[in-house]
């Protein structure tokens, strides 16, 4: 597990404290939609970071190709219809290049900023010229007003506890899952971003944002700026 990161409940836990079968069991929303309208008809996407393949099988019913790379072999083993790439993202180096990168999850927001750098990198070492990054924030509340609740549409219960500071600028985040007949937890580190912060980040690696794709700013596409800003 990785230092920070923990996750309890039935079934397979990954290093980052995700549950597979919770991960099998929650619902998605209209980010399949909104990806759809943002990318090429028919584009390849390589989706970094894809657990059972939530967004990968709607992806896939919209024509589009995709990639699914996630670091857990148990994880993958729930894809159908994509081609899938076991190992750590932040170490993927294809021999190929993609219309569209996708770093959903609220990955950019890694609580290790050297994770979040290798991240991006990934996403640029993989970009065609005339390609885009979809990335997915955090929202500007997400840490904020704790604990509070949703429900999801199959009538389970999102339960965002607490988010702690721990030190360097980030959380350490507690969520609970409740359904019917279980219950999972997670806890994992996340480093909150301002807009101005994120646009750094992107700019380090030689991104910047095309346009925010969401009116609450956690949907963002990306492309290419020329050449990565130097660290100071």
């Amino acid at each position: 597990m990785r230092a920070g990161h923990e996750g309890t409940g039935p079934g397979a836990i990954t290093p980052d404290g995700c549950a597979v079968e919770l991960y099998s069991r929650l619902s998605i929303g209209d980010e399949p939609d909104i990806i759809a309208a943002a990318v090429p008809a028919g584009a390849h996407i390589l989706e970094l970071g894809s657990g059972v393949g939530r967004m990968t099988h709607p992806l896939l019913e919209r024509g589009f190709t995709v990639t699914a790379v996630d670091e857990s072999a148990e994880m993958l083993e729930r894809v159908r219809g994509a081609r899938t790439i076991c190992g750590p993202i932040e170490d993927l180096g294809l021999d190929e290049k993609f219309d569209v990168v996708m770093l959903a999850s609220f990955l950019v927001h890694a609580g290790d900023a050297e994770v979040r750098r290798a991240l991006l990198r990934t996403c640029v070492r993989h970009l065609a010229e005339d390609g885009q990054v979809l990335i997915q924030r955090e929202g500007a509340d997400y840490h904020t007003n704790l604990p509070r609740e949703r429900i999801g549409p199959s009538g389970y219960t999102v339960r965002l506890v607490s988010s702690e500071p721990v030190g360097d600028g980030v959380n350490s985040v507690h969520v609970e899952y409740e359904f019917p007949d279980a219950v999972w937890t997670q806890t994992f580190r996340a480093r909150p971003l301002t807009p101005e912060q994120f646009e750094e980040a992107l700019a380090e690696a030689g991104l910047k944002v095309d346009r925010y794709l969401t009116e609450d700013g956690i949907w963002v596409r990306a492309v290419s700026s020329g050449s990565p800003v130097e660290r100071r």
